[in-house]
């Protein structure tokens, strides 16, 4: 998926650069469970000629982003993204301010505590606490992707963003979710009348499994802080439970912010 209205543009914004945007799609073509690509594999999931991908993946490899295996004729990712995301992560103010009271939120109620991006038409977890109550097989971590229109963490996303890049969010969704759609959209909207009148919305899109989530608005970007627990109980009983810690999170990470930018000024 290249750049659209679903990614805000900025006031201002200078023509893109076409040879950097295709360079970054290859190494999107990157996820878990794709870790070795060829350029056969590249071509269909970029769109890109085959020519294009072989000039970029050679580029790539000799900037050091890419890794070539011969014995398999394919791309992986080279350790030096991985550096990228650790600046990314030590260079965060709201993961420095969020991660401690996270954590601290966590540990009290023996719940799972997250923070995410949105990130085109997913949410990227930025951070992630798992405290389980239960034993279950699905293990969240940094780095982790999520579909938007499912989650508590998309769904909270989607009350709170630019109209114009909700209304080409929500048609792509509608394409890709084409059977259950009708569905879909009475949940997410439901989902953005919730986070209006009480600032948080819930979902439970996996098998007893139940989520709470929470704009997080910053002078630069809109992240969402969530909660869940996996648990039998009915989806309005852990609302009931977790919504004020949840909201008293989030005014605690606001307060944080402020004082570091108290502290900076």
């Amino acid at each position: 998926m290249t750049r659209s209205a679903i990614l805000p543009d900025l006031p201002g914004q200078s023509p893109s650069n076409r040879s950097l945007e295709r360079g970054i799609e290859i190494l999107r073509a990157f996820r878990p469970g794709s870790e070795l690509l060829g350029n056969g594999d590249l071509v269909e999931r970029t769109g890109l000629s085959k020519a294009t991908v072989s000039r970029l993946t050679q580029t790539l490899v000799g900037a050091g982003m890419l890794q070539w295996d011969p014995a398999r004729r394919a791309y992986r990712l080279a350790p030096a993204v991985l550096s990228l995301a650790h600046s990314m992560r030590t260079g965060s103010r709201v993961l420095s301010a969020a991660a401690p009271l996270m954590r601290a939120l966590a540990e009290s109620r023996r719940i799972n505590v997250g923070l995410a991006a949105p990130d085109r038409d997913e949410m990227v977890y930025l951070e992630s606490i798992r405290y389980n109550r239960r034993i279950v097989l699905r293990h969240v971590v940094s780095g982790q992707r999520v579909p938007m229109e499912l989650t508590s963490l998309g769904r909270a996303y989607l009350a709170v963003a630019p109209a114009p890049q909700r209304k080409a969010l929500l048609e792509v969704f509608k394409a890709r979710r084409r059977g259950q759609w009708k569905a879909i959209e009475r949940e997410i909207d439901d989902a953005r009348a919730s986070v209006h009148a009480r600032n948080f919305c819930a979902a439970a899109w996996q098998p007893e499994v139940v989520a709470l989530a929470t704009p997080l608005a910053t002078a630069d970007a809109i992240y969402v802080l969530n909660c869940s627990v996996s648990t039998g109980d009915p989806l309005e009983a852990v609302v009931g439970e977790l919504h004020a810690p949840l909201l008293a999170l989030r005014a605690d990470i606001v307060r944080a912010l402020q004082a570091q930018a108290a502290q900076e000024a």
